[in-house]
C-alpha cells in the first residue's frame, strides 16, 4: 500500500513539473514573440524632417504631438523613450531624413538643438539685417518687417549688433521676440552696471548717439574721440553735419551725395537739424554705447578721414580742419589703419575702451544725460 502511494505521488509531482515547464515555456515563447514584435516595430523605417520641433511637456504629450504630425507613434514608442531617457524640447537637429524607428527615438533623446549663427554687423541697419535673416533662415521678409515695425521701440537699435545662435525653423514672430528680448536684457544689464538703473527712453537717446559714433569711427579706439566731438558740438548747439547719419534704413551702405543732403528732410539729416536723430541710425555694439557714455575730454569739433591711414584727423578749429582736408588732395586712399603719432587723447581713448565699465566714472552722469535729452 505505501509503495502505491509513493508511485502516485511521483506521478503527481511529474505532472506538476510538466505543467510548470509548459507554463515557463509558454512565458518564454510569449516574451520572445513580444521581443521579436518590438524589434520588428523599432526597425521599421520612418521619415522625418532633418530639423524637428519638440514641444515642452511630458513624454505622453510629446508622443501625442508627434502622432498628430504624421509620425504614427504610440504606447510602445512612449515606453521605449521612458526606458532610455527623455526628449528635450525646442528645435532639434535629427540630421537625417530616413531612419529606423529606433534610430529616430535615439535621435529624439540625444540630438542637440539645431542652431545657426548670424551676425548683425555693427553699423548695419535693421532693413539690411532682416533681409539677411529672411534669406538665411528661410523666413518671410514681409512678415519679419511687419512684426519688427509693430513691436519695435524705435526705428532702429532694437537689436544689439552681435552674433546670435538661432534655432532653425523658428517662426517669424518667435524670431523677432527673441531678438528684441535678448537685446533688452543686454541693454538693461549694461545700463545697471553704469548707472545703477535702466531708463529705456534715456538709454535709447544714448543709442542714437552711439549709432552716430558707430557710423563715423574708423576703429574702436577712435570711438571715444568721435564721441567727444559729438558731445562738444551738442553743447555748443552746432549741427553735427555727419554723413553717417544719412546711412539709415534702406540707405545703409549708400554714398551720401549733395543731392541726398539737400532733399532729405528727416531728423537723420544732421546737416539740416540741430541735435541727434530722434531714432538710432543703425544697430550698435556695446563698444559704441560705452564710447557714447564715456567720451574723452577734448576740445575737438571737427574730424576728417585721412586718405593714407583711413583714420581720422581731429581738429579744434575750422581752419585746422580745412588744412586737414587739403592735406588729402592727391593722396591715394590706402587706409593702412596705422597711426603715426599718438597723442595723449589717443591714449586716453584707448584706455577708456580697455577699462571695465564698472570702474569708469564720468565727471557727471547727470550732465551726460542732460546733454542728450
Amino acid at each position: 500500500m505505501p509503495e502505491y502511494k509513493n508511485e502516485k505521488s511521483e506521478i503527481i509531482i511529474k505532472k506538476k513539473k510538466r505543467k510548470i515547464g509548459l507554463i515557463i515555456f509558454n512565458i518564454i515563447d510569449f516574451v520572445l514573440v513580444c521581443l521579436i514584435a518590438v524589434l520588428f516595430y523599432v526597425t521599421m523605417p520612418i521619415n522625418s524632417t532633418k530639423i524637428l520641433f519638440i514641444p515642452k511637456g511630458s513624454t505622453s504629450h510629446i508622443i501625442s504631438y508627434l502622432n498628430k504630425n504624421g509620425f504614427e507613434m504610440g504606447i510602445v514608442d512612449e515606453l521605449v523613450i521612458k526606458s532610455l531617457g527623455y526628449v528635450q524640447s525646442g528645435w532639434i537637429d535629427i540630421n537625417q531624413n530616413r531612419l529606423t524607428r529606433m534610430d529616430f527615438i535615439y535621435k529624439l533623446i540625444t540630438s542637440k538643438a539645431a542652431l545657426k549663427n548670424i551676425t548683425l554687423i555693427p553699423g548695419e541697419t535693421y532693413y539690411v539685417f532682416l533681409k539677411r535673416l529672411a534669406l538665411e533662415f528661410n523666413l518671410s521678409e514681409e512678415k519679419l518687417t511687419e512684426l519688427y515695425n509693430q513691436y519695435a521701440y524705435k526705428a532702429d537699435g532694437n537689436i544689439l549688433a552681435e552674433t546670435y545662435s538661432l534655432p532653425l525653423g523658428m517662426r517669424e514672430d518667435y524670431m523677432i521676440f527673441y531678438l528684441f528680448s535678448q537685446t533688452n536684457k543686454k541693454y538693461e544689464e549694461f545700463s545697471k552696471k553704469i548707472f545703477g538703473y535702466y531708463d529705456k527712453r534715456k538709454w535709447f537717446n544714448y543709442l542714437s548717439l552711439a549709432s552716430v559714433i558707430q557710423k563715423e569711427a574708423a576703429t574702436t579706439n577712435e570711438m571715444p574721440i568721435v564721441s567727444s566731438v559729438v558731445h562738444n558740438r551738442l553743447k555748443k548747439g552746432m549741427k553735427l553735419q555727419m554723413d553717417g547719419t544719412l546711412n539709415y534704413g534702406i540707405y545703409s551702405n549708400e554714398v551720401v551725395t549733395a543731392e541726398r543732403i539737400r532733399d532729405d528732410n528727416t531728423t537723420y539729416n544732421t546737416y539740416k537739424i540741430v541735435g541727434l536723430p530722434k531714432d538710432p541710425v543703425c544697430a550698435v555694439s556695446l563698444e559704441a554705447i560705452k564710447a557714447a557714455i564715456f567720451p574723452v575730454k577734448s576740445d575737438y569739433l571737427y574730424f576728417v578721414r585721412e586718405n593714407k591711414t583711413g583714420l581720422h584727423k581731429f581738429a579744434v578749429t575750422f581752419e585746422t580742419h580745412q588744412a586737414n582736408i587739403r592735406a588729402n588732395i592727391g593722396v591715394e586712399k590706402t587706409y593702412t589703419k596705422e597711426k603715426v603719432d599718438e597723442t595723449q587723447i589717443d591714449a586716453e581713448a584707448e584706455n577708456i575702451m580697455k577699462t571695465d565699465i564698472t570702474k569708469q566714472k564720468p565727471v557727471s552722469i547727470k550732465d551726460l544725460f542732460n546733454n542728450i535729452n
